[in-house]
């Protein structure tokens, strides 16, 4: 035995279908692809989601709600971590800049001061919105909030 003479066990492999080779071939005329419709075309994708014809889930399912797109997200920080920060870090004057600093958030960020918790130190707190209870908390502790 030789390398020339190297040749694959007999059944072992099979030739490729050759279709659209003309009807001796046994796969001329339709090339295996049936007769007529949109899957016999040359070029034919099926749509993500068709479901042959019949209405798709995402079309049946109706609409509901909107995204506003003129919404602005915040970050919310309660009181109660602005006090944890404020002893944590040592620190009285707490903005945007400090924040960032320190890790608590991005520097695109905009943040809220919520009115949740309990604060004892008297902070000046700069941020981009505050609500009611936190601006009435943060003064009656004998601090400023100032609004950017």
């Amino acid at each position: 035995m030789e390398l020339h003479n190297l040749k694959p066990a007999k059944g072992s492999t099979k030739s490729r279908k050759r279709i659209a080779r003309g009807q001796g071939s046994g796969h001329g005329g339709t090339a295996t692809r049936g007769h007529k419709g949109a899957k016999s075309r040359s070029g034919y994708s099926r749509k993500r989601n068709f479901e042959g014809g019949q209405m798709p889930l995402q079309m049946r399912i109706p609409k509901r709600g909107f995204k506003n797109p003129n919404r602005v997200p915040y970050v919310a920080i309660n009181l109660s971590r602005l006090q944890a920060i404020s002893e944590k870090y040592n620190i009285t004057t707490l903005d945007v800049n400090a924040l960032v600093e320190n890790g608590i958030v991005n520097k695109n960020d905009r943040v809220k001061i919520l009115g949740r918790g309990e604060l004892t130190k008297n902070l000046n707190v700069s941020a981009h919105a505050c609500s009611a209870s936190a601006k009435e908390a943060i003064e009656k502790s004998g601090g400023t909030i100032n609004i950017i």
